[in-house]
């Protein structure tokens, strides 16, 4: 089909086809669609990047697949706060917001070496987190988006907590969110390319290898860092899903949902209408 239309890229992935030709998958947003994109021949290193303006004179559509080729791509520049596409832009959240999600959790907890520990590393990671992305196309796949990943599963437990009338330790579920995708940082570049410990250690076990070495030096008692280390190691919920153990504790359960539902309407939020999310295993309605 002919098009003129201008995208935003809001994600990419990187391929290669079966005979070795690369291209790449873009995630593409304006005011009027979302699509997901092949575009054929473009290797890893050229352009478009997350956040940048494009346009194709033409798509191709097969079936509800699109596609277009290189030469067909017109790669713009980064919108500025002018261009009305500006306001489609994915952003990491404020200092003040981080702030307030920790200090309203901090007004439930009583174990006073945990609470100086959540206090010291949810400052240590704000940057960081704000620099890196959750993941590479799946959820919250932009610069920035390991740090509002993480601020959702926080500012959840904030509303949920005072809810269960049950004898949880609150305290293990927020270290646990703030370092449960530590590992991402190791993963992951700034711009969501996978590095090569993503397939040599993996976030979860980079995650709570970090957690547990940062709790001994904080002289925290063995039983306490194993249920706390837990929490990490169970977050992804099912063996299948590459936790290398099952939730088993009450904290488990709530972090591992807490990041379920993350990143499951993030990923409807970046899923075109109409589109088939082969991740949710369902074809989105908006």
């Amino acid at each position: 089909m002919q098009t003129e239309k201008e995208y935003l890229v809001i994600g990419r992935s990187n391929s290669t086809t079966k005979t070795g030709s690369p291209f790449c998958t873009l995630k593409l947003k304006n005011e009027e669609e979302e699509l997901t994109l092949a575009v054929w021949d473009v290797a890893s290193n050229e352009p478009p990047v997350f956040g940048q303006l494009v346009s194709f004179s033409q798509i191709q559509d097969n079936a509800g697949k699109k596609s277009a080729r290189k030469a067909d791509m017109v790669p713009g520049q980064k919108p500025d706060e002018g261009h009305p596409l500006y306001a489609l832009l994915p952003h990491p959240i404020k200092r003040e917001e981080w702030d307030s999600s920790i200090e309203k959790l901090l007004s439930y907890c009583t174990d006073e070496q945990l609470i100086k520990a959540i206090r010291e590393y949810a400052d240590v990671l704000f940057k960081p987190y704000s620099q890196y992305p959750a993941a590479t196309n799946v959820h919250h796949a932009f610069p920035g988006g390991l740090l509002n990943h993480t601020y959702q599963m926080l500012h959840m437990l904030e509303g949920l907590y005072p809810c269960l009338p049950y004898a949880i330790k609150v305290e293990r579920c927020i270290l646990a969110i703030l370092f449960h995708d530590y590992g991402k940082l190791y993963e992951y570049n700034k711009e969501g390319d996978p590095q090569s410990m993503k397939h040599l250690l993996g976030h979860i076990y980079i995650s709570a290898n970090r957690l547990q070495m940062t709790l001994e030096e904080k002289g925290i008692p063995k039983d306490e860092i194993y249920y706390i280390v837990h929490i990490v190691l169970a977050h992804h919920g099912q063996l299948d899903f590459g936790s290398p153990v099952l939730p088993c504790t009450q904290e488990a359960v709530i972090v591992h949902y807490l990041d379920d539902l993350s990143a499951k309407v993030d990923i409807i939020e970046n899923t075109g209408n109409g589109e088939k999310n082969f991740a949710l295993g369902t074809t989105v309605v908006k």
